[in-house]
Formats: structure tokens, sequence, C-alpha cells
């Protein structure tokens, strides 16, 4: 039985489905965000003429952008809320949150992005960082070929090249493309660049395959066109994987080097965890978290810096000095 994990983290929780020793799919939170479903209050600053929408803002100072603002609310007033999509970062520019007015006496419910699965000490092990790695590089490999995944503004793209003809590359492509979309957590437009086929009926078998691998996964989809694009569209809560990586990959290399000093720990004999990162990293690293590692490891926690390393090459060891 497929089953969600839960593993809580310094400075982020994660999340994997797994069935026995296969990653179904991955979610990752950070806190302080706010989540989709996520009930909340605010104020509102601005009604937007001619629209059932406004601008908000929030406990945190954040704004938000709410629909279904009822005709008899006005400017300054506290409103309920329900978050339908949390903010985003993107190049240049964030994104804000989404809301939704609550309806009076709606029953309260848990947030829509939260996973119902089990706490764990920790993931077996690697399947996170097949995760994060597939995350960092933002591509996946298939037999004879690979797939790379670009987040832009306006969509997602992932783009198949491979060798072989293109009706094969296209056809092998699917299953890595359905896996990703899981395991990135990918929401919104994604745009999907096959190779073109010149066939109806190659375009036809490929649409088909793409159609039972996404089965169980809740979009729209249209048609291969005569150039080999697809759209997909999903709904989108929050921030993929790969948003993280494209907009905040320092933080992101940061949490992943705390697991790593947390692993180095477990099971070990030394007084003294040492955590080597790329100087970049060592102004990222809160000195609550820094707190929070010792207290977990119950070791000194020491923090050297190597430029040589790549910013997601941190490493960790325990010393007996």
């Amino acid at each position: 039985m497929a089953e969600w994990l839960i593993e809580e983290g310094i400075g982020e929780t994660r999340a994997l489905l797994v069935e026995g020793e296969e990653i179904l799919a991955a979610r990752l939170f950070w806190p302080g965000e706010l989540r989709a479903g996520e009930r909340c209050k605010a104020r509102l600053t601005a009604k937007l003429a001619g629209t059932r929408r406004g601008v908000v803002q929030l406990d945190n100072g954040s704004e938000a952008l709410v629909d279904h603002l009822p005709p008899a609310v006005t400017e300054g007033q506290m409103i309920d809320l329900t978050i339908t999509r949390a903010a985003l970062a993107e190049r240049g520019r964030l994104k804000r949150a989404q809301a939704r007015v609550v309806v009076a006496d709606a029953p309260a419910g848990p947030p829509a992005s939260m996973v119902d699965g089990r706490t764990v000490h920790r993931f077996p092990s690697g399947l996170w960082d097949e995760v994060w790695h597939a995350a960092s590089s933002a591509s996946c490999d298939f037999s004879g070929g690979e797939i790379l995944i670009s987040v832009t503004p306006a969509m997602t793209v992932i783009d198949v090249d491979g060798v072989g003809s293109p009706r094969d590359v296209a056809l092998t492509a699917v299953p890595t493309i359905a896996r990703a979309l899981r395991w990135f957590d990918l929401g919104g437009n994604i745009g999907i660049d096959f190779p073109t086929l010149a066939a109806k009926a190659d375009r036809r078998a490929v649409d088909e395959a793409l159609g039972a691998a996404l089965a169980d996964w809740p979009h729209e989809r249209t048609a291969m066109n005569g150039f080999g694009f697809v759209q997909l569209v999903a709904r989108l809560e929050g921030p993929s994987l790969l948003h993280r990586f494209a907009t905040a990959r320092l933080g992101a290399s940061t949490r992943i080097a705390l697991r790593r000093a947390e692993l180095a720990a477990d099971g070990g004999a030394g007084r003294t965890l040492l955590l080597t990162v790329h100087p970049a990293l060592k102004a990222k690293l809160k000195p609550e978290w820094l707190t929070e590692l010792a207290r977990r490891t119950g070791r000194e926690v020491r923090i050297e810096t190597d430029p040589g390393l790549a910013i997601e090459g941190a490493h960790a060891q325990l010393l007996t000095t």
C-alpha cells in the first residue's frame, strides 16, 4: 500500500508518497508559508472597481488577492479567508497569494496541500536524495534520453530529447514525465515539447499513452499538435520543488546541508559535528537552525567554508576532538 511519510527537518518539512521502495510523489513545506486550504483573517485594503475582487493584508504583513467579496464588505474591514494558492516567488517578482472569502459558519478543514501521513525519524535511505538531486538538476533520465524541465513565469516547460525514432523517444519518455509531475509537485500551466511526429497515428499513440499515465492525476490536456507540443493544466496550490530551486537555490541547499549533518550524526561517534559548506551558504545558516541541529544531534556544531565546494555540495562529519 502506498503511504505518505513525513520527515520534520530543520527549516522544512518533507513528505514522500512511497510504495515499497518506490517514490510515487513528493512535497516540501517551509515554515511560515501559507498553504492552500489554510484559514486566516485579513484586512481588506482595496476593492477592485466593477469586480468582486480585492487586495487584503495578512497578519504577517504580506498581501493576497481575494475573490468572491460580498458586496457589503468595505475597505478596512476584517474578513475570514481560505487560501487557495500560496505565494509564488518568480524571477524578479513575487506573485501574491490568492484567497477566497469563507462562507459564514463554514467548518474549518485541514489545509488542502498537507498530506495525511506518518511522521518518521528518517526516510528510507536514499529516497529523499533521489528526489532532491533530480529537482536540483531539473532533469530526469529515461532509456535513451532525458527530460529537461524549465520553470518560467508563464508555464513550466518539459523538453524531451533522446536517441531513436521520434515516436519511440516520445513513448519511452511518457512514464518519466508522469513521474516528474508527481515527484516535483508540479501544477499550473505545463507544456511538454515532444519530438515532432508527422503521422497522426503516432501523435494519437503518444496522447493515449500520456492519458493512461496521468489517469489518476487531476488535469486537463490538449491533444498533441503537429509540432509535438502538449499543454497540461493542473491545480496550482503553491511552489513546486522546481520553483524552490529556481528562486531559492541557496535556501534549498542550506536546508539539505542541515539534513546531511543530521544524518552524519546518526549512530556515529564523535563530540563535534563539522559541517563544511560553500561560503554563500554560511550566511543562510540561521542561528536558531544551528541551535536546533546541536539539540537534535547532541553535539557541538562547527561550521567551515570551502569555496571549492558546489552550492549543493555541503558535507558533514563527526570529529573526535
